[in-house]
């Protein structure tokens, strides 16, 4: 009897494994498996993507094919699944990230600050890329300077169609990618695009529409220039063209405007460019004209891929709330959030320091390449205090990074924990499971609180809150869905 019960046990796991990492006991409590979460960060360590089947090949299988000829789907992985770390140890590769976190964090605020002081485009002229030798031989190494490099898609641009890893970014609008020929190429794990190759490749007039609508611009030959900097100083300059981009099996869209870069420094290793996902007009989805686009962000630590989707349903049992635009800036994707509950209790938070005032200033995004959440200073210390309250039976330990709330787990193979819910001004509310805030920063058995507090007005739900759920955004309709184990 008991040996049937512990089969019954382990097929249970191993049909659902997502449920050995956390899962809900009520809406106030939820259980962490912390033996499941550190092995996971272990085998992130000695993953050898060598031992996965080509790049192409998998592609080929794994996308999806619609009898709907409006939907699009390519798969998305995260950075990790993809290429082999250089660390050593998962502290290393945790400090790395976030790193590469606070540089993106700062670049979006960057971006937002312009707008609401504003800059024009005419204030904006192309930097000088005249590099010095010693320059163009340092090796570009992972996405630390501008660090929204976390997960890719592969898409095809061209025809006949070339496929190449390309960054998925709801923070930016302009598509581009590295082409031939070079003046400063990072590494990338594709060859580099050679305009040369597709018969669709177009060259864009300084006379444009896709022209004007660039913050930077620049005419050589009657031909536009485009130029995108990052707040780090990072940036990719080059041709503005159009060009064919394919999604696998799903289909292609023909003259879309994209950047074609010939002098690129600080971005991503691997990926040979990024689409731009936001809410401008030179965006992939403004100019694809998708009515909605959905992603789902598997555990930047574990193997497993998911998809990105274009004019897709939302699943029916999502968690719905406004999508709001900001009238100074119109890249970011901003949410309706009234508060936060720890516990089942909700925390006395004034709903203003998550709305958008007359002037832009305040709101809260839902980014997909920040991966900390960042919350206003105030709101951050009722959600952590409410937190600590309710774990004052975990032994806690020193803080790491931007977290300073952290615990020694070593001694535990499971922890209960008070349930974190985002609470939408729809009065619908989004329970988080325990891995998504609780999580490892070191093989140790150290885990910290995964949020972090921002003096900017700016408040952004990051990637690491919203792994194992799908995040469908209604351009149509004004609405964002989130419905949690749809990867």
């Amino acid at each position: 009897m008991a040996l049937n019960a512990f089969i019954f046990v382990a097929l249970i796991v191993s049909l659902f494994p997502s449920f050995t990492l956390s899962r809900t006991l009520s809406k106030t409590h939820t259980v962490l498996n912390v033996l499941d979460s550190l092995q996971q960060a272990q085998a992130v360590l000695s993953f050898n993507p060598q031992t996965l089947k080509p790049l192409d090949q998998q592609e080929e299988e794994e996308s999806l094919t619609y009898s709907n000829t409006s939907i699009f789907s390519v798969v998305l992985h995260s950075r990790d699944s993809l290429y082999k770390t250089s660390h050593k140890d998962y502290k290393n590769l945790v400090l790395s990230r976030l790193e590469r976190d606070s540089a993106r964090v700062d670049s979006l605020n960057t971006k937002l600050q312009f707008a609401l002081h504003g800059v024009k485009k005419s204030d904006l002229k192309p930097m000088e890329t005249e590099l010095q030798p010693e320059d163009l031989s340092t090796p570009i190494i992972s996405g630390t300077s501008q660090g929204s490099g976390e997960y890719f898609s592969r898409v095809g641009v061209g025809h006949p169609a070339k496929s190449f890893f390309m960054v998925l970014d709801t923070g930016s609008d302009i598509n581009w990618l590295q082409c031939q020929p070079c003046s400063d190429c990072y590494q990338q794990s594709d060859p580099i695009f050679n305009p040369s190759s597709s018969s669709s490749y177009k060259p864009l007039s300084c006379a444009s529409q896709q022209c004007s609508a660039l913050d930077v611009s620049a005419c050589r030959g009657g031909r536009c220039l485009y130029q995108v900097s990052y707040g780090d100083g990072s940036f990719t300059v080059g041709d503005f063209v159009t060009d064919t981009v394919s999604f696998g099996n799903s289909g292609s869209v023909d003259n879309v405007a994209l950047g074609c870069g010939h002098d690129n420094e600080g971005l991503f290793v691997g990926a040979a460019g990024l689409l731009g996902l936001g809410g401008g007009s030179l965006s992939l989805t403004s100019q694809i004209k998708a009515s909605s686009f959905s992603y789902c962000l598997v555990d930047r630590d574990s193997g497993k891929s998911s998809t990105l989707e274009f004019n897709s349903v939302p699943p029916g049992d999502s968690v719905t709330t406004s999508l709001l635009r900001n009238s100074k800036l119109d890249t970011f994707y901003y949410v309706r959030l009234s508060g936060m509950s720890v516990g089942g209790q909700a925390l006395s938070i004034p709903s203003s320091l998550f709305a958008i005032d007359a002037s832009g200033n305040g709101g809260i995004i839902v980014d997909s390449g920040t991966a900390i959440t960042r919350l206003q200073t105030q709101a951050y210390n009722s959600l952590r205090d409410a937190f600590v309250k309710n774990t004052q039976h975990l032994p806690s330990a020193s803080g790491v990074a931007l977290f300073d709330t952290c615990y020694d787990l070593s001694s535990m193979r499971s922890v209960k924990v008070p349930t974190v819910s985002f609470q939408f001004g729809d009065g619908k509310s989004l329970s988080l499971p325990a891995k998504n805030y609780l999580i490892p920063v070191d093989s140790s058995g150290t885990f910290c609180f995964a949020f972090a507090p921002t003096s900017s007005s700016l408040s952004i739900i990051g990637n690491v809150q919203q792994q194992g759920t799908r995040v469908s955004f209604d351009l149509a309709n004004s609405r964002v869905a989130f419905s949690s184990n749809k990867c």
